[in-house]
């Protein structure tokens, strides 16, 4: 049933991709299934948008990003399983027909690496802050492949992708992606939406470190114009003034 299902999906998606593709560019808003949407942000990155029953949180969105230069492209973040990993990256390389060669997670939650053992076995490598791997296998969650000690620059193709650890927020490990050609910075659980009044989870928070961790990021990229969050609206810089005002209350 569960395959039928994809085939089904997986065909109504092609011909729906197909469709934009004919008409000259790709669509703005590509919904893979009930569960699972991709979001034009800019002309090469989008925000993908998964939705999962969260304990006594419920229905909510989680926002990862997907960076795409020509034929290539980098995820950021996974949704919560392996099995909306797959439809993600099998919707992505199959149908978008986009080489996945890499990924990087936000931090050590289920929310960001909940998928990673789909990314290993499609043969992606994976980047993390050195902190992130040590608290994913302190807390039994998929682990990165590869370290990073405070930042990491990397290229798609000749597309600067920088990674930076500013400081604890959401968790002590949060780090931010910045993509200079497209000035989005994903900034995941460490920003709130514009319409969240609340602290979200604080289970491994450090809630004193959060706004001075926040005023860095403000600071280290005057430039952004597009602020992704963990979960929520994308939007601009106010994202990050917002959430400031929050933690500084």
């Amino acid at each position: 049933m569960y395959r039928l299902k994809f085939i089904c999906t997986f065909i109504c998606v092609l011909f729906a991709y197909t469709y934009g593709m004919n008409s000259g560019s790709l669509p703005d808003t590509i919904n893979i299934n009930e569960d699972l949407q991709l979001i034009r942000v800019t002309e090469h990155a989008y925000a993908h948008i998964s939705y999962d029953t969260i304990g006594s949180y419920g229905r909510i969105p989680s926002d990862g990003m997907l960076y795409i230069d020509g034929d290539k492209g980098f995820l950021f973040d996974t949704p919560y399983t392996d099995s909306t990993t797959k439809i993600l990256v099998n919707y992505i390389q199959e149908i978008m027909r986009v080489k996945l060669v890499g990924f990087v997670p936000n931090h050590f939650h289920g929310d960001c690496v909940g998928g990673l053992a789909t990314i290993h076995k499609a043969g992606i490598p994976s980047y993390a802050n050195v902190l992130t791997i040590t608290l994913a296998k302190e807390n039994n969650m998929p682990v990165p492949q590869q370290g990073f000690i405070d930042s990491l620059h990397l290229k798609l193709n000749d597309k600067d992708i920088i990674c930076r650890y500013l400081g604890a927020a959401h968790s002590p490990d949060n780090i931010v992606v910045y993509l200079p050609s497209e000035k989005v910075l994903f900034a995941g659980c460490m920003a709130k939406e514009m319409k969240s009044m609340s602290r979200g989870n604080l289970g491994d928070a450090d809630v004193k470190a959060w706004p001075v961790t926040i005023q860095k990021v403000i600071d280290s990229f005057p430039d952004a114009k597009i602020v992704i969050p963990g979960h929520g609206a994308f939007g601009g810089k106010e994202i990050l003034f917002h959430t400031l005002e929050i933690f500084s209350k």
